[in-house]
């Protein structure tokens, strides 16, 4: 038991840290979208903190449905479904306030993504579904133990 609690507690803290630095990649190329230095630095920022909290529970996650044996695919896709079902609830819940302060930046591909909840949403899903499907892989593959072919 205390080796599979070891291997959670690598793969969160390995999950997180991937997370964070993907998410303030995934960030700030979507704060870029605004066309300000501000939009870069806060949405990069959020990336980061969003990223390093879907890593780490990405991480659980993949150790639970891929444990040593599942490899790069089984931790591929339980990110990928993972992602994009904690991607659309946080998008779902999204301050109106952060909406329409995107809105009023009066940007063409920001009011496009930005228009309702419903297009806000999936764009949470899809950057939260990406990030999560590189950290579940990373982490399957980084666990899977070869076995011994005879």
């Amino acid at each position: 038991m205390t080796e599979n609690n070891e291997l959670f507690r690598k793969s969160s803290l390995f999950g997180a840290l991937l997370g964070g630095m993907f998410g303030a990649v995934l960030g700030a190329a979507t704060g870029a979208l605004s066309g300000l230095w501000s939009g870069v630095q806060w949405v990069g920022l959020l990336g980061i903190v969003l990223g390093a909290i879907t890593g780490a529970l990405t991480g659980l996650l993949t150790v639970r449905t891929a444990g040593v044996t599942g490899g790069v695919s089984v931790g591929a896709y339980t990110g990928m479904a993972f992602g994009a079902l904690l991607g659309l609830l946080l998008g779902i819940f999204m301050p109106e306030s952060f909406r329409l302060q995107a809105l009023a930046l009066d940007v063409l591909i920001v009011n496009v993504i930005m228009q309702g909840r419903f297009e806000a949403a999936i764009l949470v899903s899809f950057l939260l579904s990406v990030l999560a499907t590189a950290v579940g892989a990373w982490v399957g593959g980084r666990n899977l133990k070869p076995r011994a072919l005879k």
